[in-house]
Order: structure tokens, then sequence, then C-alpha cells
């Protein structure tokens, strides 16, 4: 957790001596961070010739256990591993993502955007025989590589309709080959850590998006759908299932530098292909670490993964510098509908840090005199 703040410390540092030598007289509404909430994917296109960083850092707890609509007791699960009871149950997980990306824009009507991750789980477990531990794993996560283009415009410079289409990849740098190493019962020390502790996918998978904008002033409202493809086993032998993201949000301007915004945002995704290979043949994850028994907790299952998910957010973004936008933004649930027993959401806070950089070639550089004018 120390790495990642050190991190983000450091680019903000950066960015800031970088961008402050750069003149600008507020975000434009057309195309960059001021008309979408940066905590949406694919959020925050920078003018043509112009390159864009955003640091986010997310916090996410979750817990209790969720079966469909309904939340399970671990009193009513915990037990001997017989396949309906389960000796080990987590209790909750913090997810702690700290997020770094970059994007240029060639055009009003094209941009690419690349983006990484360094993520650290913590998720408590409740063991049947009272010698309680945490799980924890950490690392990079994946990275993805994407382009935005501009399909439709009623006006080139200042739209008031827009429509984008969204297409690329998920490469796999997050490992799925994580292991236990604090485990109280050391037989189980260097075994695979289960489905949700791993920190990607394991496999390239494509991305494709749509997205619309409307504007009013001062209203800006929008729709945002991603569709991430998972279409073969990776190296243990699994796959995820396919994942539908779709967001609605509205913004108001409230002052010259100030932002406000409510979205709603869902997740879909199917159950899990199939047990890891290390589970179905090695029996990591079951007693004993036998295959010839059951499995020691419903983490090890691929069918409890995946369900629907419906967040409330509600957000604020600040311009405290010109070139520069913070965000503040935090969600609740307000449906999950989950192929369990699994943990549930609890509530999600995202911090956005982001900062334009036009170049020599873009018509907004003036130089190293910033105007007094700031604004949205």
């Amino acid at each position: 957790m120390l790495k990642n703040k050190v991190v983000f410390f450091l680019s903000f540092i950066m960015l800031s001596w970088v961008s402050v030598a750069q003149a600008y007289i507020g975000l434009c509404c057309a195309h960059c961070g001021g008309n979408m909430p940066l905590n949406i994917f694919g959020g925050g296109i920078p003018e043509p010739k112009e390159f864009r960083f955003k640091f986010s850092q997310m916090i996410m707890e979750m817990g209790p256990l969720r079966d469909g609509t309904d939340e399970i007791s671990n009193d009513d699960l915990i037990g001997s591993a017989n396949g309906t009871n389960f000796p080990a149950l987590p209790t909750n997980m913090q997810m702690y993502m700290t997020m770094i990306g970059a994007a240029y824009s060639f055009s009003d009507d094209f941009a690419v955007m690349g983006m990484t991750s360094y993520i650290e789980n913590t998720m408590r477990m409740n063991l049947n025989n009272g010698n309680d531990f945490t799980m924890t794993s950490g690392g990079v996560g994946d990275v993805t590589l994407l382009a935005k283009y501009r399909a439709y415009a009623d006006d080139n410079l200042v739209p008031t309709n827009q429509v984008s289409v969204l297409f690329g990849l998920s490469l796999p740098s997050g490992s799925i080959n994580k292991k236990f190493s604090n485990h109280t019962n050391d037989t189980f020390n260097g075994s695979l850590l289960p489905f949700k502790m791993q920190l990607g996918s394991g496999t390239v998978d494509p991305i494709i998006g749509l997205t619309y904008q409307g504007s009013r002033d001062p209203f800006w409202w929008g729709f945002n759908t991603q569709l991430e493809g998972h279409i073969y086993d990776n190296e243990q032998g699994y796959r995820r299932a396919q994942e539908l993201r779709y967001d609605f949000y509205a913004m108001k301007q409230v002052h010259d530098k100030v932002v406000v915004h409510a979205q709603l945002n869902g997740w879909y995704e199917g159950k899990f292909s199939d047990e890891a290979y290390d589970v179905r043949v090695l029996g990591a994850g079951h007693n004993a670490l036998s295959t010839a028994n059951n499995l020691i907790s419903p983490l090890f299952d691929p069918d409890n993964y995946g369900g629907h998910k419906l967040h409330f957010g509600l957000g604020v973004q600040f311009q405290p510098l010109p070139l520069h936008v913070m965000e503040l933004t935090a969600s609740v649930p307000i449906h999950q509908d989950l192929n369990g027993p699994q943990l549930q959401d609890n509530w999600m806070v995202q911090f956005t840090y982001y900062a334009e950089v036009p170049t020599k070639k873009s018509m907004r550089y003036k130089g190293f005199s910033p105007p007094k004018s700031l604004g949205f």
C-alpha cells in the first residue's frame, strides 16, 4: 500500500511540473474529462495533438456473503468439507487498486489510450477450527490498450450530441498463479489462491464499446457500455465469462471550477468455465490437498462467480490548476443478484487526478503564460 502512495504522489508532482508551463483557458466540453465522469472506463479524451494522463486510487469493500439476492450468514455454511458446508469462508474483502493511464488524440475523432494498475487484495477468512487468518495478494494487473473513434457529432468543435465506438485489448500482465503464504495451516502455504485473489484473466481479451454523450449548458449526460470477451482458456485451464458493463450519467456545472455528477453503473458476468488446473488436478483448494476430497471454500468453485450488479454513485470534479482536474466518486450497490455463495459489494470510493498536456501542434498551446480565466 505504501508503494502505491509513493508512486501516486511522485506522478502527481511530475505532472504538475510539466503542465504548469502550458496555457489553458479551461476544460473542453467536447472531448475531455469535463463532460464525462473520470471513473467510467474510457472517460477523458484529450483535444487533438494533446496528451492526457490519469491517475486513480480506488478502494472497494466487499462482504458479507450473498447467494442470488439474499445475504447469507457464515454460520449457515461453516462446517466440515462435505460439498454443502465449508471449513473456510470469507467474511469481507478490501481491494486497493492504483490505476495509471495515458492517451493521445490524433484528431477530433480518433484517440488511443493505454492503462494498467497495481492491485492489493486483502480477504479475511473465517475457519471452523477458530484459526482465522487474512489472505493477501498483490501486484500488477492486466494492461488495457484502447482506441476511441467518434463516429457521429452534430458539431465538430462543440457537439451537443455525439456517438463514439471503443475497441481494444486487455493483455494478460496480471498473475493468475498467486499462492498462499500466510495460511494458519502450513499445509496450504505454497498452493494456489482462489480466483478472487488472482490479479488478471490470464488471456488476451477483446474489448468493444459504445458511448453516447449529450449536453445542454450547464448539463451533460450520457450512456456508456463495454463488452470484454474471454474466448479461450488460460494456462490454468479456465476462462472467465463474458463481462458486460454499462453506465448512465448526468452532470451539472455548478461553478466555474466545479462539476457534480450522478451515475448508475451496471456489471454482468457469467460463471467461470472450470476449476483452475492446480485445483482440478493438483488438489489446491481441496481438503488435505487431495482431489478425492471436497473443496474447503466456495471461493475455489467456478460456479460461485459472476452475476448482475448495479451501483448508484455521486461525484464531484474540481479544477485546481490549468489543465488539471480532481474527481472524487463514491458508490453503493442498489441491486445484486449473484451466482453465490460469494462476497457481495459493499461500497467503493475512487479518487482521480487528470492532467492534459498540449503539444506544440495543439491549437490550445499558448507557451508559458497561462491566462487567469480558467473555468470549464
